[in-house]
């Protein structure tokens, strides 16, 4: 279809998504979802089509489940055009604060994790309050489907980003439980696994002061010593470690507390099993 037709029915869709009859609305919202979802010059089609922006974001806040979950799908294949992503991040807290349903919750964390893809975007998180906003949105609710795109165009390494910033510790801790809960799905744990220095960082978590972070970090980290041996040796060759992990264990909340002291078990059988083998892990400190 060319440029101009396709225009056409972008333009035919949003005059009917203003109907009076929910039933045209959801017709011309599942049309835009498959317009938006073949190629970046649709996607580009309807962000440059006057209104179309407040429409869906008027629309994601609808009372209607389909109609709020389809306008948020709409707004997702909106995010991966990357010259789109700062102009939707303005728009994106009231839209978590609008979510009604378990499904929106989770097409909403595909829109976060997309537009957190830009650098200038993951400052604005913390001032705004989005991934605290998001958490609360989606916890317990699981991982949508849609992230495993997210997860893989870097959506881990750009909460790891905000986790790694000298300040703003409480954006971090919500980071981490963001990350866990991307940790729990195959694509979510081999992309952390995956990412350079990632034991590292986790222990550097510990180092800090908020509860929170320390207890995601753990969470993490629990994850990937069952996923990873590499991961575990790796750990043990940091000299500050076990301390660390020992300290939250006493100090620790009661969840950190927990978590710490899974951890220090695990270190515990592993370093028996190579024991075991002759090669005790300690011994490479």
């Amino acid at each position: 279809m060319s440029a101009p037709r396709i225009r056409e029915a972008i333009r035919q869709c949003f005059s009917e998504t203003q109907s009076d009859s929910p039933e045209v609305q959801l017709k011309a919202l599942h049309t835009l979802v498959s317009i938006t979802k073949v190629s970046s010059q649709n996607r580009n089609l309807v962000a440059q089509t006057e209104g179309t922006i407040p429409a869906l974001l008027a629309l994601s806040k609808s009372s209607s489940d389909s109609i709020q979950i389809l306008s948020l799908y709409v707004l997702f294949n909106l995010s991966l055009n990357p010259d789109l992503k700062q102009s939707l991040l303005y728009h994106l807290n009231s839209i978590i604060a609008s979510l009604t349903s378990t499904e929106s919750g989770r097409v909403a964390s595909s829109l976060v994790c997309s537009l957190a893809m830009l650098d200038k975007n993951k400052a604005k998180f913390g001032v705004a309050g989005t991934i605290q906003l998001l958490v609360k949105a989606i916890s317990g609710s699981g991982i949508p489907r849609e992230l495993t795109l997210a997860v893989k165009e870097a959506a881990v390494e750009a909460l790891i980003q905000v986790v790694g910033r000298s300040d703003g510790e409480d954006l971090a801790g919500t980071s981490l439980l963001f990350l866990g809960l991307l940790a729990r799905f195959d694509e979510g744990l081999n992309a952390l696994r995956k990412t350079d220095q990632i034991v590292s960082s986790m222990v550097q978590v510990f180092k800090g002061r908020c509860m929170l972070s320390k207890e995601g970090a753990a969470e993490i980290m629990l994850l990937l010593f069952d996923e990873s041996e590499g991961c575990v040796r790796d750990a043990l060759r940091l000299p500050d470690f076990s301390t660390l992990v020992a300290d939250v264990s006493v100090r620790g909340s009661g969840r950190a507390r927990e978590k710490a002291a899974l951890l220090m078990k695990k270190i515990m059988e592993a370093d028996l099993d190579s024991y075991v083998d002759g090669n005790s892990m300690f011994s490479e400190w």
